[in-house]
């Protein structure tokens, strides 16, 4: 007769108490052997650890609500649009009352170079000695000349300023000139451009670029120059100036807050001639006011059509398959 094999029986040992029904009283955990244990596979270990999740599936769960019972918050069963459409209908409106309002911004800004080349037609004024700078809106661009001494010492470079490529600075120079009873009284020059080599003094004194005594200059009377919040501080103390502030300028100086542009005719040859001297270069007497209202307006009216395209397509757009199919439930529920 054979010997008993051990692990048979461990085996009918362990089943006997699996399949061997449970009593209050009897049953206590078991757990496998710790030869039988390390003898298992890990991957039937990991299986015979997890626990299983027997429970009903979501009809059974009473907190479950489906997709036909609340349609208006789990899908879209109509036409049902968000904040973003609200935007997109806003937008063209927006856009066309902006170029409505560009409309009216050209025809006053063609009404004003209009009226500004027209008073460059008439012959230059002599300017007085005492100005009144309210005044000076109702004579802007006007043609003027006036005679007195160029305080040199008291010259101001706008700067950097670029030229045809070319770095430089804006001379702007103190013009004195005195009445009857030898009262003095100054207006700012801004004689025009110098490149950048020829900024030191000395070296425009002995070109003749600094003329002495008595001169007379004709230019342009302008309104002051506005600044905006990118505009750099100026350093009067350290003679730097970034920007032709008038007001700012005219108190260092002890001038009037008058601003006159001198100008010279566009002439190419002239130009090479006063550039390496570092003689100023004047600007043309010509209208320079910037008209960019016309893009402007091509501008928003092309937003405004086609943001308006784009409101219709989102309008009209056919709903979903799953949108349908949930609108007629709703309808037949």
């Amino acid at each position: 007769m054979s010997k008993p094999n051990p692990f048979l029986n461990l085996f009918r040992r362990y089943y006997s108490q699996r399949i061997t029904p449970l009593s209050r009283t009897t049953y206590a955990p078991h757990s496998s052997p710790q030869c039988l244990r390390a003898r298992l596979h890990p991957q039937f270990l990991l299986f015979r650890t997890q626990k299983r999740n027997v429970g009903g599936g979501p009809g059974l769960d009473p907190n479950f609500v489906s997709i036909l019972d609340r349609p208006a918050k789990m899908a879209r069963a109509g036409k049902q649009h968000g904040p973003g459409l609200i935007i997109l209908a806003i937008i063209p409106v927006t856009a066309f009352i902006l170029g409505c309002w560009q409309v009216q911004r050209l025809g006053w800004k063609t009404d004003l170079v209009a009226r500004f080349e027209d008073r460059l037609t008439f012959p230059p004024l002599e300017l007085p000695l005492r100005i009144d700078p309210d005044a000076i809106k109702d004579f802007d661009y006007r043609k003027v000349y006036a005679t007195g001494v160029l305080r040199h010492d008291q010259e101001m470079l706008i700067g950097p300023r670029i030229l045809d490529g070319e770095e430089g600075y804006t001379v702007v120079t103190p013009l004195e000139r005195r009445d009857a009873r030898g009262n003095v009284h100054k207006i700012l020059a801004c004689r025009g451009w110098i490149k950048k080599e020829a900024s030191p003094q000395w070296f425009r004194k002995k070109n003749g670029a600094l003329p002495e005594g008595e001169v007379t200059i004709e230019g342009l009377l302008r309104l002051p120059p506005k600044g905006n919040m990118f505009t750099p501080k100026n350093e009067p103390e350290k003679g730097k100036w970034f920007f032709p502030s008038v007001e700012e300028m005219a108190e260092y100086s002890g001038s009037q807050p008058v601003w006159v542009e001198e100008t010279m005719t566009p002439d190419l040859l002239t130009n090479y001639e006063r550039e390496p001297k570092g003689i100023p270069i004047g600007r043309a007497p010509t209208v320079n006011l910037r008209n960019n209202h016309t893009q402007y307006i091509f501008t928003w009216y092309a937003l405004s059509f086609a943001t308006s395209v784009m409101f219709w397509m989102v309008v009209k757009k056919p709903m979903s398959g799953t949108q349908r199919r949930v609108r007629q439930s709703v309808d037949w529920s």
